[in-house]
């Protein structure tokens, strides 16, 4: 339970508080800046650069419900399907360098409960440990809460894929539980791992990520001083006292 809740003006039953019922806007292709990079709508374009990225990783797919893809060509007919969906809505994640190097997508999208989920996330080796990885989540859940209007931001995954499920935590989503028997996937029994953002919970988020993703929080080789992780218990801790 996350909400207090008030008496039914007639019955007395508790039910929840009341909430601006206004529905939260879709997503649009806008390009969203960030310090080490941008996220910008997925377009065809970013075929060649994303297949050069991900050729051969064949690990990155393993809990995706598609892929490995088998060539250039596999690849490029599958981004262009992914191109013309407005659910899941995917976004490129660009470089400096202006090289796509991975795909993440804002899905299960319910304007009218102001419910969103980030998912589809593929990330390439060039982009997987980076601070390009984690603004780009920044963004987005940004983008999400802030100027959407979403309350509640979602990130599920196969409860077997340990790797999404640290990053989870480490991004400072809420584990809330497993659905068993969730999906078939790939042809294979999947339990689904549930995790959650609120947009109470977004300022304090926020201000880890900006801390984290702070110039001065690495050294000269790039190494973190502190970690998000540590960033978002200390605010838990300092929220609690």
């Amino acid at each position: 339970m996350t909400s207090a809740s008030e008496p039914h003006r007639v019955t007395g039953q508790p039910v929840g508080l009341p909430v601006d019922a206004t529905p939260a806007q879709r997503p649009s292709p806008l390009t969203l800046e960030g310090r080490y990079g941008r996220v910008e709508r997925l377009a065809q374009r970013h075929d060649d650069a994303l297949w050069k990225a991900v050729q051969g990783q064949d690990h990155i797919w393993t809990y995706m419900s598609y892929g490995p893809l088998a060539d250039s060509d596999a690849f490029s007919a599958w981004l262009a399907g992914r191109v013309k969906l407005e659910d899941p809505y995917s976004y490129a994640i660009i470089d400096r360098s202006g090289q796509a190097l991975g795909i993440a997508t804002l899905m299960e999208i319910r304007p009218a409960m102001r419910v969103i989920e980030v998912g589809n996330i593929l990330y390439s080796p060039a982009l997987q440990r980076t601070p390009l990885g984690t603004e780009a989540q920044y963004l987005l859940a940004r983008y999400a809460l802030e100027t959407l209007g979403y309350r509640r931001y979602e990130w599920k995954c196969n409860a077997l894929n340990a790797a999404s499920r640290r990053a989870a935590v480490r991004y400072g989503f809420v584990f809330e539980g497993i659905l068993r028997f969730h999906m078939i996937t790939k042809e294979r029994s999947r339990d689904t791992a549930y995790y959650s953002m609120l947009d109470s919970e977004w300022p304090a988020r926020k201000a880890a990520f900006e801390r984290w993703l702070a110039p001065e929080n690495f050294d000269a080789q790039g190494r973190q001083h502190t970690s998000l992780s540590e960033l978002n218990r200390a605010r838990e801790l300092n929220a609690v006292g």
